[in-house]
């Protein structure tokens, strides 16, 4: 199958090289032209478990001209960008592209399908783990597998058929759900709940639970995320705070994303995690000032570095 990457950094990356060692035509697309380069010499380098592999059948590009369209196309720029990726890079989507879209936060749907029908759209989440340790290297943390699902529910052939394309070892199982909305919520209260707070207090995930201040923060986060979603008809799997808790735990020493954008001075996506909480609140007349706090803490972090 042929596939591109639209957005590989540490995710997008994990992703399109354990693919291209499954056999596929895998092409990434990414505007870091450094990482483009060491993957086009040296190929892929994953680190995994202190041994590093590299994989050489991957093409990579800054100009999505140069792929063409593509039978699969998966989405994991961050959410602040989503609509300026898809259309940059609309040449490699023709009318029988898929578009994946595993990427965290919500509104990520509406905004692909300003340039794609939405009946091309499948959407998921992933609980693998990947960062960037250089350009042309990424070390992999974890795979705790894939779940997708047609956004109105439906089992097709199609979705079964990007169950085995995602179903491999290495990524950990692929599960089809019928329910995806509420599983990209589930996984966006995990993040309404960590994100922001690590990226306040410079503390790892694990560490929010070892002080009593920041676990009741997280459950009020969570809490008020619950409720909106709740109001929005989103069926949830988890509807107390414990199930972000047991994250906390069993992602204890890592930094989140979040954090990681703050101690690299970069643009977050605070706006499509707690942010859309907040949004979403006010819509609907239910009050979330915790998540509107955290919001603004957040806001002004990112406004002492990216003003400078």
């Amino acid at each position: 199958m042929k596939i591109a990457i639209i957005g590989s950094g540490a995710m997008g990356s994990l992703y399109g090289g354990i693919l291209a060692e499954e056999g596929h035509e895998v092409y990434f697309i990414d505007v870091f032209e450094e990482h483009i380069k060491q993957v086009n010499e040296k190929g892929l380098c994953i680190v995994e478990k202190g041994k590093e592999r590299y994989i050489k059948n991957i093409k990579a590009t800054t100009d999505a001209k140069e792929v063409g369209e593509v039978d699969l196309a998966i989405v994991f720029v961050k959410s602040t960008v989503t609509d300026i990726a898809v259309e940059q890079n609309k040449a490699v989507i023709g009318k029988d592209t898929i578009v994946l879209t595993l990427q965290n936060g919500i509104g990520n749907i509406e905004k692909i399908s300003k340039y794609v029908d939405k009946s091309q759209i499948i959407a998921g989440t992933s609980a693998n783990g990947a960062s960037m340790l250089e350009p042309g290297k990424i070390k992999h943390a974890g795979n705790g597998g894939t779940v997708i699902g047609e956004i109105d529910g439906q089992v097709t052939n199609r979705i079964k058929k990007l169950k085995e394309i995602l179903d491999v070892e290495k990524l950990g199982p692929c599960e089809v759900s019928d329910n995806v909305m509420g599983l990209i919520w589930d996984k966006l209260l995990v993040n309404v709940g960590i994100n922001a707070l690590t990226a306040v207090t410079g503390l790892k995930n694990g560490q929010l639970l070892e002080y009593k201040e920041t676990e009741e923060i997280l459950e009020k986060l969570v809490n008020e995320g619950i409720q909106v979603a709740k109001a929005l008809g989103i069926k949830l799997k988890y509807t107390t705070p414990e199930h972000c808790k047991n994250v906390c735990k069993a992602t204890a020493e890592n930094t989140s994303s979040m954090l990681a954008d703050v101690l690299n001075k970069r643009r977050t996506e605070i706006m499509n995690i707690n942010g859309a909480i907040v949004r979403e609140g006010k819509r609907l007349g239910i009050p979330t000032p915790v998540n509107q706090v955290m919001t603004n803490l957040v806001l002004l972090k990112e406004k002492s570095y990216l003003s400078n």
